[in-house]
């Protein structure tokens, strides 16, 4: 919830994800605080912080020797003490108001927070739908803190309708000199809600389209959706089962499928809003859905060319069915599950649990004698389905029943001959082998090759038929456990032990896939594969990461043909029409009585040509098309193929293909093979395949397990008794809702945090390192949205300090008269921007918000923007002009380079700056992405300033832990030419960053001796700053500490001595990294040099 806070993030505050090394200086050690303490006379007590240097006193340690105290320490001593009494007076006083106040001081301490933290009333968006955001004052409630529904509300909807999602090309319709840059969307499922690897995809590809289209590109993001065959007909089936009580069959197909439409249309716009709502800049005039009319068409032209060629074709063939869709499925489409033993599991349809993972010994009887032979089966109940029975040609134990039949125990007058064949291994089992033709996958080739028959045992729905026998009408798995008993009675059963094993389960109904005979349409798929293959080795498509290439290669190389026939109704009907001849019977698997046609009249024509001077009839056949091929020919079906259209001719081949890997054999694989097939060109240049998004725990996101994040509720933030009141709108079974809630009570225990649409784009990004799978954290998400807050807080700074009257120099080029800071800080941004665009050209998208991150947070707002302040408050006016306008290029670059990234709070923000002379520019979405400039380049401003910093940060840490806050004596001193001339130069900036405690700062060479009487910090090989502590600090304390901060410094030594020194990182890390881990190595080196002159400092002054 958005809280009318109004105290948003201090441009310096420590918020935001966690970033080691930064924050605040070391906290004051346990030591000083006993001093202070005790200085205050309240050893035992609260402690008191009295101010400047008699509270840093530090008591003597008690191991030392009793010290004879100087004139000065006596009478910081005196002062201490009258301070400390007249605190107890104070104090005697106060806790005599103490009872008349302490009501009404906790009625204000009780009052504070919930005023603090007021919730805002529902923000309520003043601006026409589709104009442009009429932008509020800051001091707006809603404003005041980063609000994202404040932030993000009318952005999109002036976006869209001023056409910037659009191609633009050039007055003669040609793509722009800077080239193009096309996308088209992987078309979510039309059957339900977006999950978070959609919200993964979505964000790479936008940061993708939004960067291509501000480097002046024309760019083209082709949203579109899917129609989802089985999935879809699936869903509308249980609805209408749940709300009506009816069938399918009960409504008819047409009627069914107008049903199926209406349902579409109305989760289709759901989909749609809730990518809105991410702020993915998709070109809606040309979104498509695979059953649009074009798409229709080119799906049906595919079928009919690639027919008519004989690389689709009709075949009888064992197909993986699934019972409960009744529908062939692609292998694809089948999870095989791993057994390592006897396993109960869940089946569709089924009260009990089924048994697996066990193999079963039986006895056939041999025709003509007492002999049995020995079998065995995974399977029982395909035992009536068993025509023959196998043994190897050289096996001594059978050749003598070679030739002869056994007989089935069940079926009357099944014969089965035993055949032999060197696929049997001898060696396993009996070396005696069932022979199932029509179920099961090995068993089909070797009944081809003994001509055994094939008997189809199951109905589409998992009963078995009239070929079962005395089993007619029951369920598959209730006779697998009648026939078990029923060998025992008969006296053939053997035995039943544990098999490890692969059960293939249905993807989307997790039935279990039983392989069954079905005259369906093939396509022939090992030509298409070799050129697909070709073109990804001679380099015309790029696929990232590396070992998503590598799968590539190994499917595509073992490619089987590929079932195209679903026996469904919502889909592609297929365009192939079966001539029924009068006085034939005619056999609907036979191939050469089928025509396809893109009308009926085209087959028919074909009909009448191959059939001359018969009659016949046409019946269109009723199974559709596997989903995947119409998503197939998605890249160039969605520019208007097969029409020769605008868009296809100057968009196509597309740019890239963004996708989970998961898909890669699905979908990626077959747009490359039909791309190259259909149009004669590859469909895209690269190809980059995404992680899984999986939940915190590592688990893949599932349902049943209540892991499934729905992206509108990162952004918008949910309660968990909403979340848990989500899991009943499913299908789940009570059981698996409990589990579900007892995993959201464990992640989201106080529900999901309100995160913004800009969070989640962010984060996602971040996630993407281009390895392994994601494990999403809610609480990673939440602190990006915390890092909006910090861009929120600090642009509205820096609005703060511009003038009404600010209008910024024509350009962001050096003026000569930039101080070093400025220099500096114009060195980071340049190089951000180097590193930004270069990662993004490599897909290295974590490296890249990375950079963003750093230059934001660590660079303009931690150092720059807290850094300035002193200029534009202090400095001349000159100085203070320089200092603004170098604030406003630093905040304008940087909000143009996170914008891909987070596009409404750029945005946002960049409305509200003033444009430099002559920029109309009416989006931060059209303005030019910024690019490296050499002139900006200043490593020498870069070292001279992080010298500045160094020194300063230095002094304060040393301030902090020796507890001094006034009256301190520092000295830098500097070990070369450079380094000497950039303190000597800065010493005012030192002094400045370094706080108001610093009376003098005094440089020194290093030819000079070491300050006496100081503590220090070594700054870097180059120099190390020296704070005077004599008389202020107990010496043996500190000598105790500098000794273990040399270990602890010699032992990063060795490390990194180890590290230099190792062959294998000589060879392989880059020559820039290792002369970085060198100069690791050399201010190791200096800080030990430094803490040991400590030790002797302090070792000296003990003598003194």
């Amino acid at each position: 919830m958005a809280t009318n806070s109004g105290r948003g993030n201090q441009i310096g505050a420590a918020e935001g994800p966690s970033k080691t090394g930064e924050g605040a200086p070391p906290p004051v050690s346990s030591d000083v605080k006993g001093a202070v303490k005790e200085a205050a006379g309240q050893a035992d007590g609260a402690g008191v912080h009295a101010p400047g240097p008699d509270a840093a006193v530090a008591p003597t340690a008690a191991t030392a020797e009793p010290k004879v105290k100087t004139e000065k320490e006596l009478e910081r001593e005196r002062k201490k003490a009258e301070k400390a009494a007249k605190f107890e007076q104070k104090k005697a006083k106060a806790a005599q108001a103490a009872p008349a106040a302490t009501g009404k001081l906790k009625e204000k301490k009780a009052k504070a927070p919930k005023a603090e933290e007021e919730a805002l009333a529902p923000y309520v968006e003043d601006t026409p739908l589709g104009e442009k955001k009429r932008l509020k004052s800051f001091d707006d409630p809603q404003l005041k803190a980063y609000n994202p529904v404040a932030v993000e509300s009318a952005w999109y909807e002036w976006w869209e309708s001023s056409g910037f999602f659009r191609p633009e090309f050039t007055q003669d319709g040609k793509v722009k000199d800077e080239g193009s840059f096309v996308i088209v969307i992987p078309p979510p499922n039309v059957t339900g809600a977006l999950h978070m690897g959609h919200a993964l995809g979505n964000s790479l590809q936008d940061v993708m389209i939004r960067w291509n289209r501000m480097h002046g590109k024309t760019t083209l993001w082709l949203p579109g959706c899917d129609h989802a065959g089985i999935s879809t007909q699936s869903v509308v089936e249980n609805m209408l089962w749940r709300r009506q009580g009816k069938t399918r069959h009960d409504l008819g197909r047409e009627k069914f499928v107008e049903t199926v439409w209406e349902w579409k249309d109305e989760y289709h716009k759901r989909i749609n809003n809730a990518q809105r709502k991410m702020g993915v800049s998709t070109d809606w005039s040309r979104e498509a859905f695979t059953m649009d009319k074009n798409l229709s068409a080119a799906v049906t032209e595919t079928f009919v060319k690639l027919h008519e060629e004989g690389i689709i074709y009709r075949a009888n063939r064992l197909v993986n069915w699934c019972t409960q869709l009744n529908t062939a499925l692609s292998n694809l489409e089948v999870v095989n599950k791993e057994l390592t033993g006897r396993t109960l599991l869940d089946v569709p349809g089924y009260e009990k649990k089924v048994e697996f993972g066990i193999i079963v010994h039986f006895k056939y009887p041999i025709e003509g004698s007492e002999e049995t032979i020995e079998v065995a089966t995974t399977r029982p109940e395909t035992m009536l389905g068993d025509t023959g029975i196998a043994v190897h040609p050289q096996d001594e134990r059978y050749k003598h029943l070679v030739g002869k039949n056994a007989i089935h125990p069940f079926i009357k007058d099944r014969l089965m001959p035993i055949v032999a064949d060197d696929y049997v291994d001898k060696e396993f089992g009996t070396g005696a082998v069932k022979i199932t033709p029509a179920h099961d996958p090995n068993d089909f080739a070797l009944g081809q090759r003994h001509g055994l028959k094939f008997i189809n045992i199951l109905t589409d729905n998992g009963l078995m038929n009239g070929n079962a026998g005395p089993y007619e009408g029951q369920k598959r798995f209730d006779v697998r456990y009648a026939v078990q008993n029923d060998l025992k009675e008969r006296g053939l059963y053997v035995d039943k032990k544990d098999n490890p094993m692969k059960v293939p389960l249905c993807e989307k109904s997790k039935d279990i896939i039983e392989p069954i005979m079905k005259p369906q349409w093939w396509m022939r798929m090992k030509d298409l594969a070799a050129e697909a293959i070709k073109v990804v080795k001679d380099g015309q498509i790029k696929i990232k990461p590396e070992t998503a290439e590598k799968s590539y290669y190994r499917w595509m190389e073992d490619i089987n043909d590929w079932c195209l026939s679903r026996q469904l109704w919502w889909g592609h009907q297929c365009p192939v029409y079966f001539a029924q001849v009068e006085g034939e019977a005619g056999d609907r698997a036979e191939d050469s009585l089928w025509f396809s046609g893109r009308t009926e009249e085209e087959a028919r024509e074909k009909a009448e040509k191959a059939l001359p001077g018969k009659k016949f009839t046409l019946e269109r056949d009723e199974d559709v098309l596997d989903t995947w091929f119409s998503s197939g020919l998605w890249p160039f079906s969605t520019l208007g193929w097969p029409n020769k259209t605008h868009d296809l001719q100057n968009l196509y081949p597309t740019s890239v293909l963004e996708t989970g890997w998961d898909i890669l054999f699905f979908w990626i694989a077959r747009m490359i093979m039909l791309g190259l097939k259909m149009v004669g060109q590859v469909p895209f240049r690269e190809v980059y395949c995404h992680s899984l998004v999986r939940d915190s725990d590592g688990r893949k996101m599932s349902k049943s397990l209540g892991n499934v994040v729905d992206p509108l509720d990162v952004i918008k933030g949910i309660p968990l008794e909403q979340l848990h009141e989500k899991l009943l709108q499913g299908n789940l079974h009570p059981n698996e809702v409990e589990k579900a809630k007892k995993y959201q009570r464990t992640a989201f225990g106080d529900g999901i945090p309100e995160c913004g649409a800009d969070a989640l784009r962010f984060c996602m990004v971040n996630y993407t390192t281009g390895g392994g799978d994601i494990n999403f954290d809610i609480k990673v998400m939440h602190g990006y949205r915390k890092f909006c807050n910090k861009i929120y807080q600090a642009t509205k700074y820096v609005l703060g300090k511009l003038d009404q009257d600010f209008l910024p120099k024509h350009t962001g080029r050096l003026t000569g008269k930039e101080s070093l800071a400025e220099k500096w800080i114009l060195h980071k941004m340049n190089n951000a921007v180097k590193d930004i665009n270069e990662n993004l050209a490599d897909r290295e998208f974590m490296k890249s918000t990375t950079a963003a991150y750093q230059y934001w947070y660590n660079q303009l707002c931690d150092v720059y923007i807290e850094n300035s302040k002193a200029l534009i408050q202090d400095g001349a006016e000159d100085e203070k002009r320089s200092a603004i306008d170098t604030l406003y290029t630093a905040l304008d670059t940087a909000l143009k380079l996170i914008h891909p990234f987070m596009p409404f709070l750029t945005e946002e923000l960049w409305q509200r700056l003033p444009r430099r002379p002559g920029d109309q520019t009416p989006s931060i979405m059209l303005a030019r992405y910024p690019v490296y400039d050499p002139e900006l380049d200043n490593p020498a401003a870069e070292a001279a300033y992080e010298l500045v910093m160094g020194c300063s940060k230095g002094i304060r840490s040393l301030m902090a832990e020796y507890a001094l806050k006034d009256e301190a004596k520092v000295f830098v001193q500097t070990y070369d030419a450079t380094a000497q001339k950039t303190a000597i130069e800065q010493v005012v900036s030192i002094k400045s960053l370094s706080g108001k405690g610093v009376t003098s700062i005094d440089v020194i060479p290093g030819s000079d001796p070491r300050p006496a009487g100081c503590v220090a910090f070594p700054v870097s090989s180059s120099a190390a700053v020296f704070l005077h502590v004599k008389g202020r600090v107990d010496i043996d304390s500190e000598i105790s500490k500098a000794v273990k901060k040399v270990e602890k410094t010699r032992t990063a030594i060795a490390k990194q001595q180890k590290l230099l020194a190792d062959p294998g990182y000589q060879q392989k890390v880059a020559a820039s990294l290792q002369e970085a881990d060198r100069k690791r190595l050399a201010d190791l080196e200096s800080e030990a040099k430094g803490f040991e002159g400590t030790i002797k400092q302090f070792e000296d002054l003990k003598l003194e």
